[in-house]
């Protein structure tokens, strides 16, 4: 059986990620502050601390192959981190939104991240080179309550979210310029901010959610402690459910052997 090792980093932690090799995590220790710990030697050292944010960061992700850190915050920006020899230089990405921003991720290839916020809209971030600055847009009137996670298909062009309206959707990301149309299991005729499916299984919030990675299984999770599983993603969907007795769920992922 493997050892389990526990190191408490902090009374409460907001968000946190991994690194590619998972020899580093970075956390918000419930303030505007990310730290970053390394494992050395068997114990876990305090290494870099980022500051930018004026409010609680409320979402961390770390790119596997750009190692690039982007983070979010309830002060409705986020800021895209790079490693120049020692230090993390921050860009920041305005992100246009008029409450928090509340969960960010990577696209699979790292051209893109999605933002939830508390504004019923998500964001969709690109970088354009010749501007040397990173551009937001926005899916709107989409959402009738806050967006609480988000989750790219492997095509890098469907994105899931969930909210606290107890929906599940799945939209359309296609940027010109940045996206090919012809991703495997995308459609060539999809414009951005297509909302492609909705789902209405919950009765209550509904939070994390991950695909499969094959991007033919759509899984997420609610408040009322059910998991859903989403087959065929579009007009026609086909869903199950499974109930459990414990408190809330609240993500969900999918193990590989």
């Amino acid at each position: 059986m493997a050892s389990v090792s526990v190191h408490q980093f902090a009374q409460c932690i907001t968000s946190h990620a991994w690194s590619p090799d998972h020899s580093m995590i970075a956390f918000c220790p419930n303030n505007n502050e990310v730290h970053i710990y390394k494992l050395m030697e068997g114990k876990w050292e305090k290494i870099h601390v980022l500051h930018k944010h004026d409010q609680i960061v409320s979402g961390i992700d770390w790119s596997a192959s750009s190692n690039r850190i982007v983070t979010v915050s309830h002060d409705r920006n986020s800021y895209v981190w790079s490693q120049e020899a020692t230090e993390w230089v921050p860009t920041l990405v305005i992100l246009r939104l008029n409450r928090a921003a509340l969960c960010v991720q990577w696209s699979p290839k790292e051209n893109k991240f999605a933002v939830g916020s508390g504004a019923k809209t998500v964001c969709i971030c690109y970088y354009e080179q010749e501007n040397n600055w990173w551009v937001s847009k926005l899916i709107r009137k989409r959402h009738d309550s806050s967006v609480t996670s988000v989750a790219w298909h492997p095509n890098n062009i469907l994105l899931a979210t969930t909210s606290t309206d107890g929906k599940c959707r799945v939209f359309s990301t296609f940027i010109k310029g940045v996206d090919t149309k012809n991703a495997a299991g995308s459609s060539t005729d999809t414009k951005f901010g297509e909302q492609i499916m909705q789902l209405d299984l919950s009765l209550s919030w509904t939070f994390g959610m991950k695909w499969s990675p094959s991007g033919n299984t759509l899984a997420y999770v609610g408040h009322n402690s059910m998991i859903y599983f989403v087959d065929d993603v579009g007009p026609s969907p086909s869903a199950q459910s499974v109930a459990f007795r414990d408190l809330p769920l609240r993500d969900v992922g999918f193990v590989h052997f």
